[in-house]
């Protein structure tokens, strides 16, 4: 029941959850992030309520109550972005929430919220004073979108901040006359941030 609890609290209306302190007690522990190694990462998650994989599951969950809301979590060896050769698999280079709410809707502010659920206060503080290295889309890339008539690119809306700590990845999907209801936070190493920035810029 409780796992059950957590989970539809990452999907629902934050403004409403009662075991968003249950959560926070939680990740007052120690917690695994980018850097630490695949069995590190695998532990933490395996004890995490929220992130607890299901049978066959290791380092991407996914879970749903209903087809309208869906939550899912990865932990990759490799970098995000573009698909690129990496000789070390043994440690995590970044690791993706990702939330589609049909019912309630997405928006930043509900996946700050989410990110501060699963790692706890320290890793929100960090991403909240961390500086925007790049915020997307600027007008010319809508016009661009627009004349091109790509209006999933012109939906995309996001940012790429690099904290003390961790760098970064926040989007939402918001179309021109509509609402956003898929979005995805990444929290990833500071070296692979510059990667990352390059690829967001021409993508």
């Amino acid at each position: 029941m409780l796992k059950k609890s957590l989970v539809n609290g990452l999907i629902l209306s934050f403004s409403l959850i009662p075991w968003l302190g249950v959560g926070m007690v939680f990740n007052s522990q120690a917690n695994a992030l980018p850097g630490q190694t695949t069995e590190e990462v695998t532990t933490w998650m395996n004890a995490h309520p929220t992130l607890r994989p299901g049978s066959g599951e290791k380092l991407y969950v996914q879970k749903s109550d209903t087809a309208a809301q869906r939550f899912t979590f990865q932990a990759s060896v490799l970098p995000p972005g573009k698909v690129e050769f990496t000789k070390d698999r043994s440690r995590i280079r970044y690791e993706r929430l990702a939330m589609y709410d049909a019912i309630n809707g997405m928006s930043f502010q509900r996946l700050q919220e989410s990110l501060r659920v699963i790692y706890g206060y320290d890793i929100y503080q960090d991403f909240n004073q961390a500086q925007v290295v790049y915020d997307y889309p600027s007008q010319s890339q809508v016009n661009s979108a627009r004349f091109a008539k790509t209006p999933i690119k012109e939906a995309l809306q996001g940012q790429l901040r690099i904290g003390d700590r961790y760098a970064y990845w926040i989007e939402i999907a918001k179309p021109r006359n509509g609402k956003a209801f898929t979005g995805q936070m990444t929290v990833l190493l500071k070296t692979d941030a510059e990667k990352l920035f390059k690829e967001l810029q021409i993508r």
